[in-house]
């Protein structure tokens, strides 16, 4: 037809973007579970699919694991931007911290995969390093701002304590200890009354000489 553009980019159709969000998810639960089963053809019966319309999303199994710690790492900063509005800045922090419980399972369950993929990319540790930092960092600065927790810890500082929380221990059930660690955390950077008190206070006045009437 005169005046159509050949290049005309088509939209993935409905199932077929049905069907990678499926084996993203199902990706994610196979993956998070770890062991032996934590295969592709495992994350293809999950999804409900065959293990050639996994191929045709994933052509790799590099690819299917960088676009799971992709899509963690969006959700990750989509849920900080919600967490904005929560009517408590410190709940909203802490909220946000046990999701990424979630995601270190997840990446755990793949970590020797995304050590080859993160090799060949530095690109995709400078991405996920720097949105899971900016999330942090927004949800600190509010939680500051309310007065509500201590000022001289940077998003750097705490993204460094969950890291260490989530993989100081490999054994059953260490989500559950990560879990009440991270509860301990953010308890602590809480902004006692005192200092409450202290932090606005004007200083107080020197004993000294009775001044003159």
């Amino acid at each position: 037809m005169a005046g159509s553009s050949p290049e005309i980019v088509r939209k993935p159709r409905a199932d077929a973007v049905r069907n990678r969000e499926r084996v993203l998810e199902a990706a994610k639960a196979v993956f998070s579970a770890g062991g032996s089963e934590a295969s592709l053809e495992a994350v293809a019966r999950h999804a409900g699919v065959g293990i050639g319309t996994l191929y045709r999303h994933f052509p790799t199994r590099e690819a299917l694991y960088e676009a799971v710690y992709r899509r963690e790492v969006e959700q990750l900063g989509d849920l900080a931007e919600q967490l904005q509005c929560a009517p408590e800045p410190v709940e909203a922090l802490r909220r946000w911290l046990r999701a990424n419980v979630e995601f270190v399972a997840t990446k755990k369950g793949m970590v020797a995969a995304l050590a080859l993929v993160a090799h060949g990319s530095t690109e995709l540790h400078a991405y996920s390093f720097d949105r899971l930092t900016k999330a942090i960092g927004t949800l600190l600065a509010r939680a500051v701002e309310a007065g509500a927790i201590r000022d001289d810890v940077s998003a750097e500082d705490v993204l460094r304590a969950l890291i260490g929380m989530c993989y100081m221990h490999d054994q059953a059930g260490w989500q559950t200890t990560a879990l009440r660690l991270l509860d301990v955390f953010v308890d602590g950077l809480r902004l006692q009354p005192a200092a409450k008190a202290a932090s606005t206070a004007k200083p107080a006045k020197k004993a000294g000489r009775p001044r003159s009437p």
